[in-house]
C-alpha cells in the first residue's frame, strides 16, 4: 500500500467524492474522510486545488454578461437557424 492509499480505498475513490466535496453533497462522515486523505496524500489536496480553481473561474465567468455585440450575433444566429428549421 502507498503512502496515499488507506485499507480498501485507492485514491480513485477520493478523487471521485472530491467533486461531490466541493458541490456540497456528500454527509458529514464522507466529508471527513476526504479532508483526512487530502491531509495526507499531496497529489489528491493537488487535484482538489486544480478542482476548486477551476469550479471557481467557472462560477466567476457565468456570472458576467456578455458583451452586447456578441449577444446579438447569437441572437441572430438562432433566428437564422429557426427560419432553417421552420422552412425545413
Amino acid at each position: 500500500m502507498s503512502e496515499h492509499q488507506h485499507p480498501g480505498e485507492d485514491c480513485v475513490d477520493f478523487l471521485e467524492r472530491i467533486v461531490y466535496l466541493l458541490d456540497n453533497e456528500l454527509d458529514e462522515a464522507d466529508c471527513s474522510a476526504v479532508r483526512l486523505h487530502l491531509d495526507e496524500c499531496s497529489p489528491c489536496l493537488e487535484k482538489y486545488d486544480l478542482q476548486r480553481t477551476v469550479k471557481a473561474v467557472v462560477a466567476r465567468s457565468c456570472s458576467e454578461a456578455a458583451p452586447r455585440e456578441l449577444r446579438e450575433r447569437v441572437m441572430l444566429r438562432i433566428r437564422e437557424v429557426q427560419v432553417r428549421i421552420t422552412e425545413g
